[in-house]
C-alpha cells in the first residue's frame, strides 16, 4: 500500500509540473555570454587555423544595396575567388568537415562538386533579443519531455544548450524577422533526367509575434509563427491557400493549418500538414518537416547533442539570388544545383542525432541535423531509411536581410539520393524577393479570412 501510495504521489508530481524540466546554466557559465561567448551562444573567436574569424558584428548593407528594392540583394562577395574547391578526387582530405549526406552526394554524382568561399559570420540580432536571450540562459527550462518552455523570454532560449532539444528550440526560436513576406515564391523539381518543372507558384506572410520587441517573461503558451500561402500558379492550383500557426506549447497547441480548396470554395482543416507527409509542392520529393532542414513538433523523435563542430555548410547564398548569374538556364542542373552558384564556407556547427521515439513513426527513423552557431535556423540535415542508408540530404538557401536585422532561412533544397531527383523549395524568382513588411492583422492568418479572399 505505501509502494502504491509513493508511486501515485510520483506520478502527481509528475503531470504537475509537465514532466522532466532541463536545467538552465549557472550564473558563472552565463557571464561567459558577451565575452569568450556571443550573446546567443555562438563562439565569439576565430579558429587557430584562422579559417573561421571571430565575430566582429555582422553584415552591413553594401554600397550597390537600393532600399527602394529591399527584396533584391546585390552580392557583397561577387569578387571572392574559392580558397579551396573539393570534388571526388580531394574528397578524402577533407572528410572530417563533411557530412555523411555530403559524401554520398560526392559518391552518387560524379559532377558534383564544393567551391568553399572565405568564411563571413554576417549574423546580426536587435539589442532586445540579445538582452532576452542572456536572461534565458540562468531561467528557461523545457517541460513535459522537452515540448514546453518554462520561465523564458523572446530570445535564444539556450545559449549555452546542454541537451539535443535544446538546440532543438534555438532552431525553433530562430530569429528572422517579426514580418516580412515575398511575392513571387517557386518551387521546381528536377527529376532523374534532369527535366525541370516548376510545381507552385505563389504569395507568402510571414509573421513572427514573439519578436515584437517584448522584454517581459513568456507566458508559455504564445503562438510563435504564422504562415499564409495564396498559390498562383499552377493552374490547377490558382486560386488555393494555406495557413499555418504554431504554437510555443507543443503539448497544448499543436500545429494547426488549413486549405482553402478552390473547387469546392470551403476551408477544411488540414492536420495532415506536419511531420512526414509529402510536401504538398514537392512532388514527393520530402516531407513537411523537411522545410528549412526540419519543420515542426519535437514529439516523434530523441534528440542528442553531439557537439559543436567545425564543417562546411552553405552560407551567405547570394549568388544564387543573382539572375543574372544564376537564372534557371543555368542553375537547375541533372541531380544538383550547379556548383557555379552554390557557395560554401566553413562554420561551426551543432550536431544534434534524432532518433525515433519508441511508438512513433516516421519514414525517417534517424536524422542528423547541423545548425549553424550564429544563424540558428541554417544548416543541413541527412534522413536516413528503414535500412540505415542515407535516404534524403536537405540544405538551407539562407542570406541576411540587409535593410534590418536578422536573415532568411526559409529556401532549401531537398536531395533524394534513391531516385536522384531533387527539389528546390520557396524560392524567389528574384522579381521581388523577401522582404520586411509591417506585422499583418492576426486575422490574416485565419480560415475565415481565407474563406473571405476566395475567388475562385
Amino acid at each position: 500500500m505505501m509502494h502504491q501510495q509513493t508511486r501515485l504521489l510520483a506520478i502527481l508530481a509528475f503531470l504537475a509540473f509537465g514532466g522532466a524540466a532541463s536545467a538552465a546554466v549557472s550564473p558563472e557559465e552565463a557571464g561567459k555570454l558577451g565575452d569568450t561567448l556571443t550573446p546567443w551562444g555562438a563562439i565569439a573567436g576565430g579558429n587557430d587555423a584562422g579559417t573561421i574569424p571571430p565575430y566582429t558584428g555582422g553584415i552591413q548593407p553594401p554600397a550597390a544595396y537600393d532600399p527602394g528594392r529591399p527584396g533584391i540583394r546585390p552580392d557583397p562577395f561577387a569578387d571572392e575567388k574559392p580558397r579551396l574547391t573539393i570534388t571526388r578526387a580531394n574528397l578524402g582530405e577533407h572528410q572530417d568537415k563533411l557530412s555523411e549526406g555530403v559524401k554520398a552526394m560526392f559518391e552518387r554524382y560524379p559532377t558534383f562538386r564544393m567551391d568553399v568561399y572565405p568564411t563571413h559570420r554576417t549574423a546580426r540580432y536587435p539589442d532586445w533579443f540579445l538582452e532576452n536571450a542572456r536572461k534565458n540562459a540562468t531561467s528557461c527550462e523545457t517541460a513535459a519531455d522537452g515540448l514546453q518552455l518554462r520561465n523564458c523570454h523572446a530570445g535564444t532560449p539556450f545559449p549555452i544548450p546542454q541537451s539535443g532539444v535544446e538546440v532543438m528550440w534555438n532552431r525553433y526560436l530562430k530569429y528572422e524577422q517579426h514580418a516580412f513576406r515575398a511575392d513571387d515564391l517557386l518551387t521546381t523539381v528536377v527529376d532523374a533526367n534532369g527535366s525541370v518543372m516548376d510545381t507552385a507558384g505563389w504569395r507568402q506572410w510571414n509573421q513572427y509575434p514573439l519578436w515584437d520587441g517584448q522584454t517581459g517573461a513568456l507566458k508559455g503558451d504564445e503562438l510563435t509563427e504564422l504562415l499564409r500561402a495564396d498559390y498562383t500558379a499552377p493552374a490547377r492550383k490558382n486560386g488555393e491557400k494555406l495557413v499555418i500557426q504554431d504554437g510555443l506549447d507543443m503539448v497544448n497547441s499543436a500545429r494547426r493549418a488549413w486549405s482553402y480548396l478552390v473547387g469546392q470554395r470551403r476551408v477544411k482543416l488540414s492536420p495532415d500538414v506536419a511531420y512526414d507527409t509529402p510536401s504538398p509542392t514537392g512532388a514527393g520529393i520530402g516531407t513537411v518537416d523537411d522545410s528549412s532542414v526540419f519543420f515542426g513538433a519535437f514529439d516523434r523523435y530523441d534528440f542528442e547533442l553531439v557537439g559543436r563542430k567545425e564543417m562546411y555548410i552553405p552560407y551567405n547564398m547570394l549568388k544564387l539570388q543573382d539572375q543574372q548569374q544564376c537564372g534557371r538556364d543555368v542553375v537547375f542542373t541533372k541531380n544538383h544545383l550547379n556548383p557555379d552558384c552554390v557557395r560554401w564556407e566553413l562554420h561551426r556547427v551543432w550536431v544534434v542525432e534524432a532518433t525515433l521515439k519508441d511508438g512513433k513513426r516516421h519514414i525517417y527513423p534517424r536524422r542528423t541535423l547541423y545548425y549553424d552557431e550564429d544563424f540558428l535556423g541554417v544548416g543541413m540535415g541527412d534522413s536516413y531509411d528503414g535500412t540505415g542508408a542515407i535516404y534524403r540530404v536537405t540544405l538551407s538557401e539562407s542570406f541576411p536581410f540587409y535593410e534590418s536585422t536578422g536573415h532568411v532561412s526559409g529556401q532549401f533544397i531537398v536531395h533524394d539520393l534513391q531516385s536522384g531527383a531533387y527539389v528546390r523549395q520557396a524560392y524567389t524568382s528574384g522579381r521581388t524577393g523577401w522582404y520586411i513588411t509591417e506585422p499583418q492583422p492576426q486575422s490574416l492568418f485565419s480560415p475565415s479570412s481565407m474563406a473571405g479572399s476566395g475567388i475562385r
